[in-house]
């Protein structure tokens, strides 16, 4: 398993500032809906209901937002890299710019695991995290993504 086996080519996207994170988690379930054909209103409420337990915010102005959803078949994600950064009660308190959301059907069990511990080591990744920053183009985004290392036996 990799980025590349959940993250579609048109699921990546910069965008401006968003107000708060119910914007940003309702901007998420839009493109989820469009993207994925995943139930928007079953997205928001769930990526709302997730966050409610502990931010998503992992820190080096990235979050991790994720949410099981029923209806889905297999591992879905959406990356973001906004232009201005948006407070996000991450766990170094810095705003976050990099948002990878993440979505896995209701029963998954360690497939969901296994996407988010791929996603977070790539994200950690401080030369990786600059390359994104640095770049404005969808494609190129994708491609700093998806031709990471970061992978994880099936």
């Amino acid at each position: 398993m990799n980025i590349a086996s959940f993250l579609s080519p048109n699921a990546v996207r910069v965008m401006g500032g968003l107000s708060g994170k119910k914007r940003l988690f309702q901007e998420l379930s839009d493109m989820a809906g469009a993207i994925y054909g995943i139930d928007p209103g079953q997205t928001f409420d769930s990526l709302q209901e997730r966050e409610v337990l502990g931010p998503t915010g992992v820190g080096h102005g990235v979050a991790l937002p994720h949410a099981r959803l029923h209806g889905l078949n297999q591992m879905a994600g959406i990356f973001l890299r906004l232009e201005k950064p948006m407070e996000f009660d991450a766990v170094d308190r810095l705003p976050v710019d990099l948002i990878f959301a993440l979505f896995a059907p209701k029963a998954a069990g360690v497939e969901h695991l296994r996407a988010l511990a791929i996603v977070s080591r790539t994200l950690r990744d401080e030369g990786l995290r600059a390359k994104l920053r640095r770049n404005t183009d969808p494609a190129a985004l994708h491609a700093v993504l998806t031709e990471s290392r970061s992978t994880l036996p099936a």
